[in-house]
């Protein structure tokens, strides 16, 4: 059995997946979660990521759920607990993009819903349901610390006029994770933010000629994409309890994005 358990959101590809395999390399076992578990594929989703974490000597049980759905949350939470006993690492990793990138102006209800109810509204909800049965583990002397990773974006402070549901959705989660911070911090239970930048993801690929230029003219201190590991070893260093004197910090993984320069 591994040092802890571990619930991920949106593992079965890019970052999600990237943290899950950091964390089983680290002694963790997971909850791999996602829309989607299909066991008859082994090539890619939950049950590729089961393999890979398999390999670490690690357990995983992959659970589907839609996030956005609260009806979800009670039976995944509780595969969780049937399958390990306790939830001590909770990240928020699942999150999507629009379907469409529209100007702010032409910004429709259809695609704003979607987004915050899949972002925001249900990592939030998700959230206070585990919070609730980590503060049970605490209160029964369970000797691993919770912690919870709310897995944001650079969008969450820097406007996209053509994604706007997007952006106002990664700042609501930031908050999110603020009051959680304050909340659970009498319980021990230390809350994180992390901040990724501009990472080689499914859900970047589209903009990849973009980026490319971006980031060769100097839009980054350091000249290259990020990867899914990148943030996979922030939150395997907070899970570790590296940063356990820093509860609420917000943790960019951007390649220095976020440094303001002349």
């Amino acid at each position: 059995m591994g040092k802890a358990a571990a619930f991920v959101t949106g593992a079965s590809r890019g970052i999600g997946r990237g943290i899950a395999l950091e964390l089983a390399a680290h002694g963790y076992d997971l909850v791999a979660a996602a829309t989607k578990a299909d066991p008859s594929n082994r090539e890619k989703g939950l049950y590729e990521v089961q393999a890979r974490i398999e390999e670490f000597g690690q357990r995983c049980v992959p659970v589907a759920g839609d996030i956005a759905r609260r009806e979800d949350h009670p039976r995944m939470i509780q595969q969780a607990l049937e399958a390990f006993g306790t939830i001590d690492v909770l990240v928020n990793n699942a999150g999507v993009a629009p379907e469409s990138r529209l100007d702010i102006l032409e910004t429709t209800p259809e695609s704003y819903d979607r987004v915050m109810g899949i972002n925001l509204r249900g990592p939030f909800f998700f959230t206070q349901a585990v919070a609730k049965q980590m503060i049970r583990q605490v209160e029964s002397g369970a000797s691993y610390k919770p912690v919870i990773v709310f897995v944001t974006s650079i969008s969450a402070n820097t406007a996209s006029v053509n994604r706007v549901e997007y952006c106002l959705s990664k700042a609501g989660l930031a908050m999110a994770a603020q009051t959680f911070a304050v909340r659970l911090a009498d319980y021990g239970i230390n809350v994180y933010e992390i901040r990724p930048g501009i990472i080689a993801t499914d859900m970047t690929a589209a903009a990849k000629q973009k980026y490319d230029k971006l980031i060769a003219e100097g839009l980054l201190l350091q000249r290259r994409w990020g990867a899914p590991e990148d943030v996979g070893k922030a939150v395997a260093a907070l899970a570790e309890g590296y940063f356990s004197y820093a509860t609420g910090a917000v943790i960019e993984i951007g390649g220095g994005f976020g440094v303001e320069r002349l």
